[in-house]
């Protein structure tokens, strides 16, 4: 049960020495289930690129070449992520392990629609130039029909397959887990299957595929090793970092610990050699991910805490800012509140999933907490940090919900007045207590509810965002605009220390990764729109 981070006490014959675990190595390949194909080869008879690349990958083990592995012809890969942020640091690890091996991400290029004259008129649709040889599904259970949209996706892939063309193909993610075995049996042409616990070694489990020509499936319970290969990160200002996988809780509507399985906290040591790598490389933000972050530490021998591991990140010099998701208010202690009210490069953002106003749905849910236990979180953090922004979940017509239950919900909001609220119509998941209860809502009466708490949502968040107006902000810019209306304009895209998404006039290649001050002249619902206030000064320089 020793777990990377623990702190043990070990004999030996010179006495107790007190030893912390950096990491658990697990043979991954000894653990996944293989099916030997009938046949090995592809389609045409001939050895797949896939295959190439290993045997000239050993080739070059064998002469103690340290080069780079590549094809004859590059090998392309196709990640399509689905879900949450977790799924998407999960992708970030894979490609990077792909790129690793020599395979390259098969770009998409632009076409203009020429069936419209007017140039600034003109539609772009984007188009790929062949077929990538690798896919990967990176895949997301927690709605429902989620299995059918993993198999409509599919079904183009294994059509190729069908047809002999050189292609393997992944299925990745939640559903993977929940699925398992019955995926192989839908579409025999699946080469992996593999939960999320084993993102971090993807290249493993591939070599069973190419070299031993199986079918293979991962999807026991293991331990998460720490990565050997750096992730290909989406942005080159702001990352993802992992510092908690899995939850330990049972909410009676939630497939989540079924598919990610139990709570593993990663070292502290580990969290801040990545980070500073990330601040070696030019990254500005970084956000900390946990399925429930509150956790972390509490499965670790000493336990620790996360508000230490928010003011140890913090202080790494040249984060510009550090942020993280997702609280539960089951587990948020005020010493978190605390942490970021004091470390200056921590976010002034929370976001805090409530689910439910009602304390009758919440118990049924079997959240761990009532509405006053949520309220209390919310006003230590209006009293400590009053421009913070707090965002949360919400689920309506869960089974029992009556308009009673509905209206304490409403109330909530209205008490609260989030910044945002990600809303959704409860939808049964497998293998949740929940999906078998007798009362269950009406999908008429569920899309009604779902209409009105939107509506409101809306006007809070609207409400949120014109305070701002007129004032200014300091905003860190990720991206170019790429929704600007104005084409002799350019213009930039960044966040607020409250995750509001600003535009302003800009240069991307002299903005990015810079804190700037920008007027707010204009407020959305979902976005704000400014002008600099500095543009006469110099551009913050990298420290």
């Amino acid at each position: 049960n020793t777990k990377p981070g623990d702190v043990v006490m070990v004999e030996s014959s010179r006495g107790f020495h007190l030893v912390q675990v950096a990491d658990v190595m697990v043979d991954v390949r000894k653990m996944a289930q293989t099916k030997r194909r009938r046949r090995s080869l592809q389609g045409n008879g001939e050895v797949s690129m896939l295959q190439q690349l290993w045997n000239k990958g050993r080739q070059q083990q064998d002469d103690n070449d340290t080069t780079t592995t590549k094809a004859t012809t590059d090998l392309t890969y196709v990640m399509e992520t689905m879900g949450c942020q977790m799924n998407q640091a999960d992708s970030e690890r894979m490609e990077g392990q792909l790129q690793s091996l020599g395979i390259v991400p098969l770009l998409e290029e632009e076409e203009n629609d020429d069936d419209d004259t007017t140039k600034s008129k003109k539609k772009k649709k984007k188009k790929r130039k062949k077929e990538p040889n690798v896919v990967i599904l990176n895949t997301c259970s927690i709605r429902d029909h989620a299995e059918q949209k993993v198999y409509s996706h599919l079904g183009p892939h294994a059509k190729r397959k069908r047809n002999g063309e050189d292609v393997t193909i992944v299925v990745a993610g939640c559903v993977a887990q929940q699925e398992g075995q019955q995926l192989l049996q839908k579409f025999p042409e699946i080469d992996l299957v593999m939960g999320p616990q084993y993102a971090n070694r993807l290249s493993d489990l591939l070599e069973d595929v190419v070299i031993g020509g199986n079918q293979v499936l991962a999807t026991d319970v293991t331990h998460i090793m720490e990565d050997v290969t750096k992730p290909r990160r989406t942005s080159t200002t702001c990352a993802w970092v992992n510092v908690i996988y899995g939850c330990n809780d049972r909410c009676t509507y939630c497939i989540v610990p079924t598919t990610r399985g139990v709570e593993q906290s990663r070292p502290v040591e580990s969290i801040v050699e990545e980070v500073k790598e990330l601040i070696q490389d030019g990254y500005k933000e970084v956000t900390l991910l946990g399925q429930n972050i509150d956790a972390y530490g509490r499965d670790m021998v000493p336990k620790r805490k996360f508000s230490d591991l928010i003011r140890t990140i913090g202080s790494l010099d040249g984060l510009k800012r550090l942020r993280f998701v997702t609280s539960h208010p089951r587990y948020m202690s005020m010493g978190v509140i605390d942490a970021v009210a004091e470390t200056p490069t921590a976010c002034h953002a929370f976001h805090i999933p409530f689910q439910s106003g009602s304390n009758a749905i919440l118990q049924e849910m079997g959240r761990g907490h009532d509405r006053d236990k949520y309220l209390q979180i919310v006003n230590r953090i209006r009293d400590t940090i009053p421009e913070a922004s707090i965002t949360a979940d919400v689920i309506v017509g869960f089974p029992g919900e009556t308009e009673e239950d509905f209206q304490d919900t409403l109330d909530l909001m209205n008490t609260v007045v989030f910044d945002s609220v990600n809303t959704a119509a409860y939808s049964p998941r497998p293998h949740t207590p929940a999906a078998s209860y007798a009362d269950q809502v009406e999908a008429p009466v569920k899309k009604e509810r779902l209409a009105r708490i939107n509506a409101l949502n809306l006007k809070h968040a609207s409400e949120r965002r014109a305070r701002l107006l007129g004032t200014t902000v300091e905003v860190l810019v990720e991206e170019r605009n790429m929704k600007s209306r104005n084409a002799d304009e350019e213009s930039v895209m960044g966040r607020t220390t409250q995750g509001y998404l600003v535009y302003c006039p800009g240069d991307i290649d002299e903005l990015r990764g810079s804190l700037i001050d920008v007027k707010i002249t204009n407020c959305e619902t979902y976005h704000l729109s400014g002008v600099r206030v500095d543009d006469d000064d110099d551009v913050e320089e990298d420290s």
